[in-house]
């Protein structure tokens, strides 16, 4: 799941595990996470459908903040009542008008340091008019190091792809005889490919949250 927020969402303190890779905020704005009220109880804010007070995983809570066109990505996302206050495992934000980079070696909400939002699979765009126009983000059970555009690894497994590894679908595939919402998924295969983002299952591309 993602959250949109409009700019007058308030901004909340969160405690990090790996502060000295984390944002404390967004460049040049007060610090802080725009993170709603409720998701403190509510589910289906936090990847897992968890509230924020139990479940396990990855938990990452993606928050758009449209009006300043900010993305604010958290990983291991918990309210702590008892503490009153938000921790998480880390913590990044990336200017959505901006090809801003992760500091070299530096994580982010994905062990690649990379953004996770662009690189899901959207309704919108599946079932849109026009073709996906991105590469896709896909997690694969062991990696070695990183490669650009990753910033951050996370295992030197020998013989498993880098960090940031981009995996394409050869244009010679033939994708005719698919559902037409599924070749524009293959489609993007081709085009754009699968960026390798963090350890995980093989070959899992991962999309948004959506009723329909």
């Amino acid at each position: 799941p993602y959250v949109t927020v409009p700019g007058t969402q308030p901004l909340v303190p969160v405690a990090f595990d790996y502060a000295d890779e984390s944002d404390t905020g967004a460049p040049g704005r007060p610090a802080g996470y725009p993170i709603p009220e409720q998701a403190k109880t509510q589910a289906k804010w936090i990847e897992g459908g968890y509230p924020a007070t139990g479940g396990d995983g990855d938990r990452h809570m993606l928050i758009v903040d449209r009006d300043n066109r900010i993305l604010f990505e958290i990983y291991a996302t918990h309210w702590n009542a008892g503490a009153n206050r938000w921790e998480a495992g880390s913590g990044a934000v990336f200017p959505l008008d901006s090809n801003l980079r992760r500091p070299d070696g530096w994580t982010s909400a994905d062990a690649a340091g990379l953004a996770i939002l662009p690189g899901l699979i959207r309704y919108d765009e599946v079932f849109g008019p026009g073709p996906i126009e991105h590469a896709f983000r896909v997690t694969v059970r062991a990696t070695n190091g990183y490669v650009y555009p990753a910033s951050h690894s996370a295992g030197s497994t020998s013989g498993a792809l880098p960090m940031g590894a981009r995996l394409r679908l050869k244009a010679s595939t033939n994708i005719s005889g698919y559902p037409p919402e599924v070749q524009k998924i293959f489609q993007a295969f081709k085009d754009y490919g699968l960026i390798v983002a963090d350890n995980g299952s093989d070959m899992y591309i991962t999309g948004t949250y959506d009723t329909r």
